[in-house]
């Protein structure tokens, strides 16, 4: 009987520190042995945002401790680990660096290939952990750092079709939850505070709605957001507000997802309406709702990660570390750390005020 395959995979990227293992299941999903992720939002809170340095110093302590359980957890041998795979970009340098070179330096020292993933493509593949994930299939990442829609046509192949302009939309939901006076992480605290508000009360604008294909902006709906908050008087203001907002938001993916579903269904031949959803504000439940409705509407299957798999996490690295493993897609180890990283690197960059769409 083949051997399956077991992938150690390695997150630290921002503000997670993640390890886990899976194990290969020869033509199904793989085996999740373990999962550890320690967050740091206590660190970060009184700042109202991730302080690099901070991020890396609370990495380099507890990386020893998270890999040794994601170990311990999945019942393996550290000498049954079949490779390596880490986030070696896009992110903050300072972060990336610590865990590049704790994998390479275990890697070194049992003997095993080294595997650099890039972020996205975790999370782009990160339904292959829970689902029998099947190419080609349209990917909407939505995160803190990016927002972007992709065609994704096999491993290491995407088109880009789509991308904010500004402020990814989880970097907007933070930045509109500081403003309004609610506590950092916003995304989290958004949602609940829009469940008891009036989402009709605030005219919000939806820049580039009716142009620009399926690229988007939220910078200009930022902007109007901090003139509303200095109106703010009680907590229902806040709640009307982060409602307003959050609907806004869904009505903009709803349009920019059906231009999306046009552009992929009109690129690929081979017809596999399949939607993906994943990063974390694929968390959203109200963004979830409205983005499935519309799937069923026009005829495709969406697909979200399960909650645990949404956010920053090392088992979608290890899923993505098996993928190319089983291609014997490995790394040398001066592999560097790669701030930016696009998944399309063909792509023009669209970023900055005077971009022509």
């Amino acid at each position: 009987m083949k051997k399956r395959a077991v992938i150690l995979g390695i997150e630290t990227s921002c503000d997670e520190t993640a390890a886990a293992i899976i194990e290969e299941n020869h033509g199904t999903i793989p085996n999740i042995l373990s999962n550890v992720v320690s967050s740091q939002i206590d660190v970060h809170k009184e700042f109202g945002g991730v302080v690099p340095e901070l991020a890396a110093r609370s990495h380099i302590e507890k990386i020893d401790l998270i890999v040794k359980k994601a170990i311990s957890d999945s019942g393996k041998k550290i000498s049954e680990i079949d490779a390596i795979a880490v986030t070696a970009g896009p992110g903050l340098i300072v972060c990336l660096s610590v865990g590049l070179n704790f994998a390479k330096s275990l890697a070194l020292s049992l003997g095993k290939p080294f595997i650099a993933v890039n972020h996205l493509e975790g999370h782009a593949l990160s339904p292959k952990l829970t689902t029998n994930l099947k190419y080609p299939y349209l990917l909407l990442l939505i995160s803190g750092g990016h927002t972007q829609f992709l065609s994704v046509k096999n491993l290491g192949k995407y088109k880009r079709l789509g991308t904010t302009i500004d402020d990814a939309l989880g970097e907007a939901f933070d930045k509109t939850a500081k403003m309004i006076g609610i506590e950092f992480p916003g995304g989290p605290f958004i949602e609940k505070f829009a469940e008891k508000g009036n989402s009709k009360r605030f005219n919000l604008p939806k820049p580039i709605l009716k142009k620009g294909g399926c690229n988007m902006s939220f910078a200009g709906l930022k902007t109007a957001v901090l003139k509303i908050s200095k109106t703010i008087k009680n907590e229902q203001d806040k709640n009307d507000l982060a409602a307003s907002f959050q609907n806004t938001i869904q009505e903009i993916l709803y349009v920019k997802t059906k231009n999306a579903f046009k552009e992929f269904l009109s690129k690929n031949k081979k017809k596999n309406n399949t939607f993906v959803v994943a990063g974390g504000v694929a968390a959203n439940k109200s963004i979830k709702k409205t983005l499935i409705n519309l799937s069923n509407e026009e005829g495709f299957k969406p697909i979200f990660p399960p909650l645990e798999f949404c956010g920053d996490n090392a088992a979608m690295i290890a899923v993505a570390g098996l993928e190319k493993y089983k291609v014997k897609k490995f790394d040398t180890l001066n592999h560097p750390a790669k701030p930016r990283w696009p998944l399309d690197e063909k792509a023009i960059f669209l970023k900055g005020a005077g971009v022509k769409l």
